[in-house]
């Protein structure tokens, strides 16, 4: 970031690296007259302020920085990270109810986090500061929402983090990949084992026992891996820092759906939109003229990072294809090279490797395609139930609605924006026709939000600051009057100047609930943990582990000499009938085991809140499935603890081992 210049300087723009998207090369280095000039007069006045370059901290005064005015911005920073460590040292996790981590949270938590906010505001709309300060706020920001839980919590979260675990213990474990006659529904890992072979690589690098020891941190890790690309896109339609750190600050603050643990997605996600990032600025109609060569070697880079999405993620590249399609819609963008590599890719990758699992999925896919309601409608045991879950949802909802109608509002009101960043809202609208391809597990409506989202807070950002101006109209401006506009009062808010810190404090706090409201769920105590290794430890090869649901730390350990059965994934006639007589109906599920293997039924405190919050069998439903099965003579208690129950079947004609 230049400081600040005066008034005379700013007459003349200087050439930025942000030209690389424009369809005019060169006017980056024209005075504001030139730029005006060289438009011929039919031309539209929307079309040379796509064009233009755009005033940079234009409307706040211009102030030679002193020390203190460099240093302050510091002390709202450590003051927010002091309360936040003293509030994670006074917070007790070991009673989560059904708002999660909001209740539990020592409120220090929130005063650092309000504290956060207001000094990031103060700080990066104020010319004097560095832009260095900014980026240590977003870091802060990071810390204190996705480290938090990290630092909270004595094991690690989700229990799709605990399979992929499991996933890359097996590819450690057996040294290569296998196929469904080997390990059932699981082979689907081995047709998209990008991720799995990295991480197991990481594994034996870092010579720990697995990925467990690390992936608590995964949240952190993977939403820095987005800082890069996200900066590099924002910078390629402006220089207003202010502008592209709030668009970052509100992006992770409106990223709470969670595909952020440790996971394929998650990768694959900073994948894509580190090959936006590259396209955006390399692949413009003024960067291909630039040389064949450099451009190879960005053909080069694109292929690498897009291979890697393909071969580790199943939606990812579909995403990439029709944000790379809509790209092309834009002057800019006609180039079709990157598209026409992801499908090729793609189609290769499908067609081989993942041909197998395509080809049983294939007729549930075609089924789904332009059957929208069915696609964004809820399946069973995903409608949120309790006041703790409707609060956070609603939450959660609020705050993708409220970024969404900002970026709205963003788009009518930044006229110059509009045309300058047109591309970028093209990629914010580009995965909205995903609804009508699947449901993706009833996830559909999550995803295409999560990849709308580095379009959408752009604009969000837009919505909240001062209208931008091109510097033409600038120059023009000081010509009809004489002067320059007026600017704001730096180190005070005009009274309309506290509606944008409210909203920007107002989506940040609401972070917490929509991103750790279901932490009863996700959470599972060291006790579960001990438990269920309990289970697999003694559990012989072929054996059965029958549970109410998968939400259970390890509950793939073992997977492929292990059979699980969750009985809440059955038809619902079939839970009824459990649920009516839950010990008869269960033995006889189980009695098809064959020794030396056993059948276990084990029921944990992560089932118990996953069923009952999500709107399957009450608390009280399955307290009877466990009384009924402790009472029957058919079942002996193996282990117990504060977080669950392990029961066996018993051997026909009494014998139990």
């Amino acid at each position: 970031m230049r400081p600040p210049v005066t008034p005379k300087e700013r007459s003349t723009p200087e050439p930025t690296p942000a030209r690389d998207g424009a369809d005019t090369p060169g006017t980056s280095g024209s005075t504001p007259e030139t730029a005006s000039q060289s438009s011929s007069p039919s031309s539209s006045e929307s079309s040379r302020a796509a064009h233009e370059p755009v005033t940079d901290l234009a409307d706040l005064s211009p102030v030679r920085p002193g020390r203190s005015a460099l240093a302050w911005p510091g002390l709202p920073l450590l003051a927010a990270l002091a309360l936040w460590a003293y509030a994670v040292r006074h917070t007790d996790v070991s009673r989560l109810d059904d708002y999660g981590l909001v209740t539990a949270l020592h409120p220090a938590f929130w005063a650092g986090l309000a504290v956060l906010t207001a000094g990031f505001w103060f700080t990066v709309r104020d010319p004097r500061r560095p832009g260095g300060w900014a980026a240590a706020y977003v870091l802060g920001l990071l810390v204190m929402e996705r480290a938090t839980q990290a630092v909270l919590y004595p094991t690690p979260l989700y229990a799709w983090a605990w399979k992929h675990d499991a996933v890359i213990d097996h590819l450690l474990t057996a040294g290569g990949l296998q196929t469904a006659d080997q390990v059932g529904d699981m082979a689907v890992y081995d047709q998209w084992p990008g991720f799995f072979a990295a991480q197991a690589a990481l594994v034996r690098l870092l010579g720990v026992e697995s990925s467990a020891m690390f992936m608590a941190w995964w949240p952190l890790a993977s939403s820095l891996m987005l800082l890069l690309p996200l900066l590099l896109i924002y910078r390629t339609f402006t220089e207003d820092r202010r502008l592209i750190w709030t668009a970052v600050w509100l992006f992770y603050v409106a990223n709470w759906v969670g595909q952020d643990y440790f996971s394929p997605q998650s990768v694959a996600y900073a994948l894509h939109v580190g090959v936006l990032a590259v396209v955006l600025r390399r692949f413009g109609r003024s960067a291909g003229r630039r040389g064949r060569p450099r451009q190879a070697v960005w053909t080069v880079v694109l292929t690498l990072l897009i291979t890697a999405i393909v071969i580790s993620h199943q939606l990812t590249p579909g995403m990439l294809v029709v944000c790379l399609v809509a790209l092309c819609l834009s002057r800019r963008y006609r180039d079709w090279v990157p598209g026409v590599t992801t499908v090729v890719i793609f189609l290769a990758w499908c067609l081989t490797a993942a041909l197998p699992f395509l080809s049983a999925a294939m007729p549930d896919m075609i089924r789904s395609v332009g059957d929208v309601g069915a696609n964004v409608e809820t399946g069973y045991g995903a409608t949120p139930t309790g006041t703790g879950a409707i609060a956070t949802s609603w939450a959660a909802r609020l705050l993708s609605g409220s970024v969404l109608l900002l970026a709205a509002v963003g788009v009518l009101r930044q006229r110059v924006l509009r045309h300058r960043a047109r591309p970028l809202l093209l990629i914010a609208a580009a995965p909205l026709p995903m609804f009508a391809a699947s449901s993706y597990g009833s996830e559909m409506i999550f995803r295409v939000l999560l990849f709308m989202l580095p379009g959408a807070a752009f604009f969000a950002a837009a919505a909240i600051l001062p209208k931008v101006r091109t510097l033409a109209a600038d120059a023009t401006a000081r010509a009809a009057d004489g002067r320059r506009p007026a600017p704001v009062p730096v180190g005070r808010l005009r009274a309309g100047g506290w509606v944008p810190l409210a909203a920007l404090l107002g989506g940040t706090l609401a972070f917490v609930p929509a991103y750790s409201g279901k932490d009863r769920i996700n959470y599972f105590p060291p006790q579960e943990v001990a438990l269920v290794r309990q289970l697999f430890d003694q559990a012989p090869d072929g054996s059965l582990v029958v549970a109410a649901n998968r939400n259970y730390p390890l509950a793939y350990d073992s997977y492929w000499s292990v059979g699980h059965y969750w009985f809440l994934d059955d038809a619902r006639s079939h839970v009824d009938r459990i649920v009516r007589d839950p010990a008869a109906t269960l033995a006889a599920d189980m009695a098809g085991v064959e020794r030396p293997a056993r059948a276990y039924f084990l029921l944990t405190r992560g089932q118990l809140a996953n069923s009952e919050m999500n709107g399957q069998l009450t608390r009280a439903q399955l307290g009877r499935v466990r009384d009924s099965v402790a009472a029957s003579p058919r079942f002996r208690l193996v282990a117990e603890n504060g977080a669950g129950w392990l029961y066996e079947l018993r051997r026909a004609g009494g014998a139990e081992r």
